[in-house]
């Protein structure tokens, strides 16, 4: 197991160790989730009925990036969007409606989200060189999504 992957996995420990727990008190069905991507060329933003509780959109274009994100409770929705250089990326959400997507587009690449409970939803579309990738969800509505066009490759998705 290497250094990134005992940090992610002591990241979700701690999470898990130190956050109350938390209960879905309004699940929400898949009709109110927006399409796919209708291109990975031309990515489509995607409106998601998440008002309260957490939101991050981030978006790095060149060099070495680098994203880590971290939320734990409410509705939440998180998106990454990287372009070049070594890239990598992290959600990590816990509890309630969630919905996280990271698309990176080229060279060092690696992805990985991990969500908990309630009402899920992830998606990951890397395009070329090195790739990877990582979906983890362990319970409620779950869902996923990967799509790697090129180069290196790796997928990885647990649900439970």
């Amino acid at each position: 197991m290497d250094r990134q992957s005992l940090v992610r996995r002591a990241l979700l420990a701690a999470v898990l160790l130190t956050a109350p727990a938390v209960h879905a008190n309004d699940l929400m069905d898949n009709a109110d989730l927006a399409g796919g991507m209708a291109g990975l060329s031309t990515p489509t933003a995607q409106t998601l009925p998440l008002p309260d509780g957490q939101t991050v959109q981030l978006l790095q274009q060149g060099s070495d990036n680098l994203a880590d994100v971290s939320q734990i409770g409410t509705h939440q929705l998180a998106n990454i969007l990287q372009q070049g250089s070594a890239q990598q990326a992290f959600i990590l959400q816990q509890g309630d409606n969630l919905y996280a997507t990271i698309l990176q587009i080229g060279q060092g690449n690696t992805a990985d989200i991990t969500q908990v409970g309630s009402d899920n939803q992830a998606s990951i579309a890397q395009i070329g060189n090195d790739n990877n990738a990582s979906i983890e969800q362990l319970g409620s509505g779950l869902s996923s999504s990967v799509v790697q066009h090129g180069n290196g490759q790796n997928v990885e998705i647990i649900q439970y």
